[in-house]
């Protein structure tokens, strides 16, 4: 089976987020040097080095020294041959010049940029380490040296957040004429600051409408740019889509490589162990360093086919599905279909299913309907 994308993952980060549940720890102390030996060797276990798409993430990549960062670019480079979209994670404030020149050497060719709010007392609020005018920094700098897509994430829902501020920031980042937004409601994870503080009752909420209302705003306004909507919380200027993302949405195969990474191989998917030290010991053992691994069934197959192919603007193929799993889709699920489509939540025509406007809104309910108990 071709495999032609990969996840690298850096757990590392100089500042803990209140908000994120991903498999990270404070930088400080810790072995990153021995990480990014095991890493690198990790690597060495693919079966290709060619590749349509890497996707450097954490955590945060650029947390790493310059010598670490060219360390790891050097060896990714060395190994893969990448054809199309080589992206890497960054925080504004740790964009430094000499940081972007060296991402350029080596090739790479988008950034995605963790700005998540433009507002000071909100970036407070979630533990992140930059101010709005390292944002204006980072993109000027990765201008200069021609980085060729630059890509935002924006939040909304974040508690005290107003509709009016959510506004400003998204009418912030349009008007940096950036080439990618993607922009998420916050959701409350278990093992974060934020879930903590919620337990307690000391963390305020908006209410759902609101949640709602900005999800609508953002869609408003993104319609009256020049970006489009490619999937429920992404919008791209046209050819800058994320190639590495509809990997993931399209359900196609793909490497996970470091402490906590996930990936999708022969129908299989896995997850590394998640503590730096853990995976270390893996990897110098000789062993691959899974945590867990998982035989994914056709009835799972289609369902992810579904729920994941339904996020994008585009929807399902009906000759993609009909090739992929020799079933026509109309078959599997025609009360659902029929049902989804009186509801005016779906479009389902000869060639696709995609959601309607109010279907991307109430996307999870939307979803549910294609996993069959």
């Amino acid at each position: 089976m071709s495999i032609k994308s990969a996840y690298i993952h850096i757990p590392f980060c100089t500042k803990i987020c209140t908000y994120c549940d991903f498999n990270k720890y404070f930088i400080q102390n810790q072995p990153v040097d021995d990480y990014i030996n095991c890493l690198i060797k990790e690597m060495e276990s693919a079966h290709t080095t060619q590749l349509n798409t890497i996707f450097v993430g954490g955590g945060t990549p650029t947390a790493l020294s310059e010598v670490q960062l060219e360390t790891l670019l050097n060896a990714i480079g060395r190994r893969f041959n990448i054809r199309d979209e080589y992206t890497f994670e960054a925080n504004p404030d740790e964009l430094t010049e000499s940081k972007i020149a060296l991402l350029k050497k080596y090739g790479v060719n988008r950034l995605s940029l963790g700005v998540q709010t433009f507002d000071p007392h909100l970036l407070n609020s979630l533990g992140r380490s930059h101010q709005p005018e390292d944002i204006y920094n980072a993109i000027k700098i990765a201008r200069k040296y021609q980085i060729p897509s630059i890509s935002l994430d924006l939040m909304y829902d974040l508690p005290g957040q107003s509709l009016q501020q959510f506004e400003d920031s998204l009418n912030q980042a349009l008007q940096l004429d950036i080439d990618h937004i993607s922009s998420y409601g916050l959701i409350i994870e278990p093992q974060t600051q934020f879930y903590n503080l919620y337990r307690k009752g000391k963390l305020s909420l908006p209410d759902e409408d609101i949640g709602e209302n900005m999800y609508k705003l953002l869609i408003d306004r993104i319609h009256r740019s020049e970006l489009h909507q490619y999937e429920i919380s992404n919008f791209a200027k046209k050819g800058h889509e994320s190639v590495h993302n509809q990997v993931y949405w399209k359900n196609e195969h793909y490497y996970g490589f470091g402490a906590g990474a996930s990936g999708y191989i022969d129908n299989v998917r896995y997850t590394n162990v998640k503590p730096v030290g853990h995976y270390i010991n893996k990897i110098k053992s000789n062993q691959l360093p899974r945590l867990t691994e998982s035989k994914i069934s056709i009835k799972e197959q289609i369902e992810e086919e579904m729920f994941l192919g339904l996020r994008m603007t585009n929807g399902v193929n009906k000759s993609r599905f009909k090739n992929k799993f020799g079933l026509e889709v109309d078959e599997i699920y025609r009360d659902e279909l029929n049902q989804l489509s009186s509801e005016n939540l779906i479009i389902n025509n000869s060639e696709s299913i995609a959601l309607t406007e109010r279907g991307k809104v109430i996307g999870n309910e939307v979803f549910e309907s294609f996993i069959k108990i």
